[in-house]
This record gives structure tokens, sequence and C-alpha cells, in this order.
């Protein structure tokens, strides 16, 4: 694809498809609807799609058979089947839906496409459909209120998918007079791009009401298991579900099987944090390696995002023990994330510093320099985040595995600055008051982490005027 607008591409070649062969797209449509309306996404639940290319994977499962598909998703437990019909760019067609509703005629069916009249959500309905995705990016809001009004004469849902704020404020304004035909959905993948980004759902759950679709970008049943723990009321499974039908019960068991806990309450926190700091133009900064509560405090005052504390005795800026007893108490006082740093998982410090999330001293244990696959589920079920580090350049393979896994951010601690720029940086490794403007400017960061570049020679004791010379360097920025 090239960079030019993807979704704007779909559309428009959607628009000259429509003008030569009609809504029907050339499929002989039921002259009326004979499937009984099922519900859609009533209970908490995961919709499985039948999906056989996409513009960003290309062909994904380009032989599938959509009814027999449909048929293995039932069996795996899907609470509802998304059945992609778009021709051009994902492969689909207004036949996979019919054969999807005639294979499963008990379970809901949404039409996913990108659909722009009201006379397509009627060929839905006619073709057995419970539901139809209206993408908000795409509708202006005249336009979205007739097409809710139609599924509303109908009897059948909209999953009204969003992706950003002003999408979000729409929808709660059709919410006003649609309320009962609207499922809220937001896209983990910006559609202009085709990027995911995994806090994006969480920043704007709250804000859509709380009972939000998830959509895109899970491919393992972790990812799936923290999605849930966010408290999503559903999840939509594509690429990997079509890839592979039969194994799909593992992504519908993982997000059912987890509720709403802290891991995913602070998540929901931490993208809230990211939105609001984006508006202001200047990254989220974390000072680590703190070990005085003065320190701390002046941190807070001058507007970090989070501070941080070394829980591991093998180095000088170790705050575990009496150091940290001293300011514990104190800690409630302050505004910032408070963060841990943890390099050993079986450590007593490790444990000690666990414990101080789950009481609320602490916001986030970060796991330092320590691979997914040999982090215990003690660390990995609260919440966390990870530090990847490398001397010379953080490798690709290592960063992909943690995106694979649902860990929405982690910090790339590398002095060589040689990051993977994949998603939203989180950057750490030599950063000064002297660097920190470049750096910004090079690789525009999500958030910097600063620690020895603030310090004289008294390991742990942070320089004030270094300190504050590194916030006015970023808001000159």
């Amino acid at each position: 694809m090239s960079e030019k607008n993807i979704v704007a591409q779909i559309v428009e070649q959607r628009k000259k498809d429509i003008e030569k062969r009609g809504f029907s797209f050339g499929v002989k449509i039921p002259e009326k609807r004979t499937r009984a309306i099922v519900p859609f996404m009533a209970e908490k639940g995961v919709i499985l799609e039948v999906k056989r290319a996409s513009p960003s994977k290309g062909d994904i499962a380009p032989d599938l058979n959509a009814g027999e598909t449909a048929k293995k998703y039932r069996a795996c437990g899907a609470d509802a089947i998304s059945c992609l019909t778009e021709e051009n760019y994902f492969k689909g067609s207004l036949q996979d839906l019919i054969d999807v509703c005639n294979a499963v005629p008990d379970v809901a069916v949404l039409r996913k496409d990108f659909l722009i009249d009201e006379q397509e959500i009627e060929i839905a309905f006619r073709c057995g459909a419970d539901a139809v995705l209206l993408i908000a990016g795409i509708l202006e809001l005249e336009k979205m209120l007739s097409m809710l009004k139609k599924c509303e004469e109908l009897g059948i849902k909209a999953l009204v998918e969003v992706r950003t704020q002003e999408d979000a404020e729409r929808v709660l304004f059709a919410k006003r007079r649609y309320a009962e035909t609207i499922v809220c959905g937001v896209n983990s993948r910006n559609l202009k791009d085709f990027s995911i980004d995994f806090l994006v759902p969480a920043m704007l759950k709250k804000k859509l009401g709380g009972d939000v679709i998830f959509e895109s970008g899970i491919t393992t049943a972790d990812a799936a298991k923290k999605v849930g723990a966010m408290g999503f009321k559903g999840i939509l499974l594509g690429e990997f579900a079509a890839k592979e039908p039969d194994k799909a019960g593992k992504f519908v068991q993982a997000f059912k099987s987890e509720s709403e806990n802290l891991y995913g309450r602070k998540i929901i926190e931490l993208a809230e944090k990211v939105l609001s700091r984006s508006a202001s133009g200047r990254p989220l900064v974390k000072i680590c390696g703190l070990t005085q509560f003065s320190d701390v405090l002046l941190a807070d005052k001058l507007g970090a995002d989070f501070v941080g504390f070394i829980f591991a005795t093998e180095f000088g800026r170790n705050v575990y023990g009496m150091k940290f007893n001293q300011f514990k108490n104190e800690l409630k006082t302050i505004r910032a994330m408070k963060v841990a740093v943890i390099t050993r998982p079986e450590s007593v410090e490790a444990y000690a510093a666990a414990e101080l999330v789950k009481q609320g001293v602490l916001d986030f244990i970060q796991i330092h320099g320590i691979p997914y696959e040999k982090c215990p589920d003690y660390l990995t079920e609260i919440p966390h985040f990870f530090a990847v580090t490398g001397k010379e350049k953080i490798e690709n393979q290592i960063v992909s595995r943690l995106i694979a896994k649902g860990e929405a951010r982690f910090l790339q601690d590398c002095r060589a600055h040689n990051y993977v720029l994949d998603g939203h940086l989180w950057l750490a490794g030599g950063v000064t008051p002297e660097n920190v403007a470049d750096l910004v400017k090079q690789f525009l960061p999500e958030l910097v982490d600063v620690s020895s570049g603030i310090e004289d020679n008294e390991i742990g004791i942070k320089n004030e005027k270094k300190m504050k010379d590194f916030f006015t360097a970023l808001s000159a920025n």
C-alpha cells in the first residue's frame, strides 16, 4: 500500500464499484430475510472473524470456506461472527455473508465493511446479518444518524467503531437517540496507515461508557487475557482466528476467563495519562533511580509523570529496605506514577515490590532486562511494563514478541540510541539535559527516562539544577 490514507482509498474505490455494480456488487440478494434475529453482544464475549485478506497482511486465508469457518468458530465458543464483505482489499463478498448466516442460524453475525449508505444495511439485513459495522471516521454525523435509524427500524445492532476523541464525541451524541441500537467499539488499528496501538481502546473506554468492544491487533491468547483484564465487554479477533480457526478457542477462553483487575485498571489509567500528555506536545518524563524523598518531591513539582525506585540490591541506587521505608508513607502525596524497577524476578526485592503495587503504594513494576518468557506469572499479572536493554541496539525480535504478548508499552534502554522505531517509543539510555532536546527531535519519543544524566558524582543523588535544566530543555523543544 502507498503512504496515502488507506481507508480513503478503500472508500473511494467502493463508491466507484457501487456506481458500476450497485449495492449488491453483483451478488444475488435474498428478497426477504428468513433468519431470526440473534442478539448481538448482549453479554461479554468474543467475535471471531471470517477474513480472507487485509491491506496490511495481504492474503491471510484466501481459500477459506466462509460457512465451514463459521461452524468452526461456533464450536470454539464464539459469541458472534464477523464476516468481511469488502472485495478489493479484504477479498470478502456478500455471498460469504449469506453463507455464514445460513451456516450458524443460532450465532449473531456482523457484516463488517466500509458501509456508506442505508441501502447497504437493508441488504445486510436481508442476507441475515444481526449487526453492521459503522465506522465513525468515514461517516458524517447526519449520515451516521440516518444509518442508525435504519438499523433501529430493522431491529438490528450497529457496531459503531471509533478511533479518536472526535469520533467518540459524535458517537456519544448519537447514543442520546440510539442507545439501544449502538454497540461501541474502538479499533486499535489506525485505518489511515494500519498501524496498531493497544492503548487507544483503553484511552477511550471510560469516555464511551465502559461497555466497549476491543477491535483488532490481538495475535496471542496472552494479549486477549490482557484485554479481559481491562474490563472490555468484548473482543474482535481477525487475522489469527482466520488463519487457524480450530485453535481460536484458546483466544475465547483467555478473554472470557479474565475479569477486570488491578493490572487492567492501571493500564487504563496509563492510557489516559498518555492521552492527556499528547495534547501538551511534551513527552512523558520518568525520573528514575531516586534515593531520597527531597528529589522525589522536586521531580513531582517539575512535572514528572513517573518516579522510579530501584529494587535490586546489586545496584548503587537500590532503595529496597530501610531507605524506601523511610519515605514510603509520604509517597501518597506524589502525583507522579510510582515505579519499582526489578532485575531478578525471584528475588526478595522483586516480591516486596510486587506487594507494594498490590497495596497501592506503587503503581507499576518495571521488569528490567528480563525476557517475557522468563518472567513468572506473579509479575505479569500485576501492573507492569518491560524494559528492553541493549548495549549497541535493541533487537527487533524482542520488541515484536512483547507486542504480540499484548505489552502496550515498554522501555527501550540503549546508550547507543539504536532503538526499534515500531510504535510509541519509550526512550532511555545516556539521556542528559544537554542531549534530551536533540533526542526528542530525532526520535519523537512518547516518554523519556533519565537517571544518571541528572546526577553529579554521588550515585542516586540528583542535582537540582540539572533536573530543572532537563525540564527546561524539554519545554523549549
